[in-house]
């Protein structure tokens, strides 16, 4: 144990200096929310392979490779990472010459800030809750497992130092610190992928004792099954807000799409690791055992505590990194979309940081009776990813692409597809609700733009090629003394 609390608490100290480093240095919501539009490429390449190595890869996948096999890969990291190369390679330079905070903000720039509350309430409250939830309880079971911890005491200490990091730094302090955890990060999955191949027998004696379909791109469901899976993940990661911030606190449009390409690119070949944990961990744990439980079943029961605590620490990171991200991206959402463009106009400085911070702790609270409360939060966070899809994807790509885009042809089709996604597995047939959610949402889009006209709140652009009103009134960079006593 005291290997474990050593490596922890280096962690939490070096983590919370950081956080109140930056507190000193942040004075202004931007470098708060988005860091100033000033990120060099290193902090973006760590940040991106941090934010997207979260519980997910920790836990989730080597779960999921542990029931499916290798064919999880294809099902969902796969298509995720090449649809999040695909937002930053074609959308970073429109996206930044904005000058935007999230995705709600084009919305509101396009047709008003009204516009902008569907995607605003979504991103805030219906993602970033339920997924801060995750991460908290993901947390407590850390400290559970290692000290021993009651899971109550657990949340409530996982949700203090959370919030303790997230509130003092803002995003700036995120992204550094993702910089440096993202090598942790990979350390921690190398370790444990080359222990479970040894525990396991070698490659050679894991490719011959496991079943067939547990090593094949397609799995026991084949190419059906690996599709209609794909497609209930990918579109999501076009709209994802922690890749669009990425995107904006870029320093420049070039490090946003290299940085951002080399990061996904990176964390794409580490996702195929916790999948092949999975597999490989057949050889030798029971039978019956969860599959959330398989990576704490290796790193505690087969690893020495000087080398288990490493990887404990690089799941700790994995899990502060994607509560902080997700938490500042519904910040975001409230103080900008919400609180500024809807009731406050004319928000002083001073104003806004304040909202800006008190948001973090609104989204933070709400996560944590998430997560005391709430039985199966990852339900409702694969339901907030299959709703904000079909809700957001098609209305995103309509005012990128298609000036004749109406006010009343977005909304329309925002709360259709909503509703369509929602209701459909009421029906009882085999089809996945996001397929009936994406039809509505192009159809209806598309019919009632033709339909209607263009309200006077209007800004009638296409984005991809023309610029709307923030590009000009956002366009004056900040000094280079700020950026240099931030960064």
């Amino acid at each position: 144990m005291a290997w474990y609390l050593s490596y922890i608490l280096i962690y939490f100290l070096f983590m919370f200096a950081v956080g109140f480093y930056y507190f000193t240095k942040v004075k202004t919501s931007d470098s708060y929310l988005i860091a100033g539009w000033n990120m060099g490429f290193w902090n973006i390449v760590g940040t991106i392979i941090s934010t997207n190595c979260g519980a997910a890869v920790f836990i989730g996948w080597i779960g999921m490779g542990f029931t499916v096999g290798v064919s999880g890969f294809f099902k969902f990291a796969l298509p995720a990472y090449l649809t999040s190369m695909l937002l930053v390679a074609v959308f970073s330079k429109p996206l930044r010459r904005q000058r935007l905070y999230t995705l709600a903000d084009l919305f509101s720039e396009r047709f008003g800030s009204k516009t902008g509350i569907i995607p605003s309430i979504l991103s805030a409250f219906i993602y970033s809750v339920p997924t801060t939830a995750l991460q908290i309880v993901g947390m407590s079971t850390v400290f559970s497992i290692v000290f021993n911890i009651d899971p109550k005491i657990g949340i409530a200490l996982s949700f203090a130092l959370i919030l303790g990091f997230t509130i003092l730094g803002g995003l700036v302090a995120t992204i550094v610190t993702d910089a440096i955890q993202s090598v942790i990060l990979i350390v921690g999955i190398f370790v444990l992928a080359f222990v479970t191949l040894k525990f396991g027998g070698g490659l050679a004696h894991v490719i011959e004792s496991t079943p067939r379909d547990y090593l094949t791109p397609l799995g026991a469901g084949g190419l059906n099954e690996v599709l209609m899976f794909a497609l209930s993940v990918a579109p999501f990661y076009l709209i994802w807000q922690s890749t669009w911030q990425r995107i904006f606190a870029s320093k420049t449009e070039k490090i946003a799409i290299q940085a951002g390409l080399i990061g996904h690119v990176i964390t794409l070949g580490i996702s195929v690791l916790p999948f092949s944990i999975g597999v490989t961990a057949r050889q030798f744990v029971p039978a019956d055992i969860h599959p959330d439980l398989i990576f704490s079943h290796i790193t505690v029961e087969l690893l020495t505590p000087a080398i288990g605590g490493i990887v404990i620490v690089g799941l700790l990171s994995a899990l502060m990194t994607g509560a902080d991200s997700f938490i500042l991206q519904g910040s975001s959402n409230i103080t900008q979309d919400l609180y500024f463009r809807l009731f406050n106009p004319k928000a002083s400085e001073k104003q806004m940081m304040f909202v800006a911070r008190l948001s973090v702790v609104v989204i933070s609270v709400l996560a944590l009776i998430f997560a005391y409360f709430m039985t199966d939060i990852i339900s409702m966070y694969q339901w907030a990813l299959r709703i904000s899809a079909t809700t957001l994807v098609f209305p995103f790509l309509a005012i990128m692409f298609w000036r004749r885009t109406t006010n009343t042809g977005i909304i329309s089709s925002m709360i259709a597809a909503c509703l369509a996604t929602i209701i459909w597995p009421f029906f009882g047939t085999n089809i996945d609700q996001v397929i009936p959610g994406f039809i509505v949402s192009i159809a209806t889009v598309v019919i009632v733009s033709l339909f209607t006209k263009h309200s006077p709140s209007e800004t009638i652009k296409a984005v991809f090629w023309e610029d709307l009103p923030s590009a000009s009134n956002r366009g004056a960079e900040e000094s280079e003394t700020e950026q240099t006593n931030i960064i």
